[in-house]
């Protein structure tokens, strides 16, 4: 895999309370996504609960998804962990087990810098073998990616693509601008955000990184195939229609709502894990008429 575009579906992963990875689970949340043919699966991503696995759990998790998906559908997976060291062997497991490519946050406690993230990136890149895709998400980390940034690691052998937020779909125009100039010919750009997601793939985004495709594939590639086919009109339709979701991913937010989506319709029974809980009973409520509403496939 030298390049990630189209959609990138991102599901829960189901465990249990001791941090066991429920494969049969995982099989069922990730059969519909390949069936829908989205382009990839971003497995142990954000709102598949990466920091949260130890290293046997997710390479349980990778081996499981890779044989699922036959070499169909491309798996990128989350390989973020504090310590360089730890990194590389979380790629080198992916890496063996069949994964496409690494999904790399600067996971952190001490506030980091620009260098020691580019050296982070350089080394994981180089040890590993794996390519990688820079997973750009403050909101967790508490460090922001600047265009220069990624275009230092656009330039390092085995990096990518970048994952970012699409926080403003105003800025989303702009933002993919100063990357462009940034990096080199065919250096994949992406966006995570769902809600703000539409505008980025209308302003020539390569990639959506969603949430919601990971429950609900079809819908979201829809949108994607209206975006890339000029349909701007459609894509905008399509995305109005999912406001009643987007406002519940930024009420309640996203993790949580994807669990409760994938209870209510029957995928899974799974809890995130401790100490992240359900959403209470009144938001389940919530969430279960807004899906009573809409009819999504």
């Amino acid at each position: 895999m030298t390049n990630l575009k189209g959609l990138s579906a991102f599901p829960i992963t189901p465990s249990d309370r001791d941090g066991r990875v429920d494969v049969g689970a995982l099989r069922a949340l990730l059969e519909p996504l390949i069936a829908a043919k989205v382009d990839s699966i971003g497995l142990l991503g954000s709102t598949g609960s990466y920091p949260y696995f130890g290293r046997d759990e997710r390479r349980r998790a990778v081996q499981a998804a890779v044989r699922l998906a036959e070499g169909t559908t491309p798996i990128l997976v989350g390989i973020g962990a504090l310590r360089t060291d730890e990194t590389v062997r979380l790629a080198q497991d992916a890496r063996d087990a069949g994964a496409a490519a690494g999904l790399l946050a600067a996971v952190s406690y001490t506030p980091l810098t620009d260098d020691e993230v580019f050296e982070h990136f350089r080394t994981v890149a180089h040890e590993s073998g794996l390519p990688i895709c820079i997973y750009d998400n403050p909101g967790t980390t508490h460090f922001r990616f600047t265009p220069a940034l990624i275009g230092r690691l656009s330039r390092v052998d085995g990096i990518v693509a970048v994952k970012s937020p699409a926080l403003d779909a105003a800025a989303v125009p702009g933002h993919l601008q100063e990357l462009r100039a940034a990096t080199p010919d065919g250096f994949s750009l992406g966006y995570s955000a769902d809600w703000n997601c539409t505008a980025a793939l209308l302003a020539g985004c390569d990639t959506w990184y969603s949430v919601l495709a990971g429950v609900f594939p079809r819908i979201c590639a829809e949108i994607v195939r209206a975006a890339a086919s000029g349909n701007a009109a459609e894509a905008r339709r399509l995305d109005a229609s999912l406001q009643p979701v987007w406002d519940l991913f930024k009420t309640f937010s996203s993790i949580r709502v994807a669990y409760a989506l994938a209870n209510l319709r029957g995928i899974c029974v799974a809890e995130p894990p401790l100490p992240i809980m359900p959403l209470p009973a009144e938001a389940q409520s919530r969430v279960k008429e807004v899906m009573a509403g809409m009819q999504i496939d």
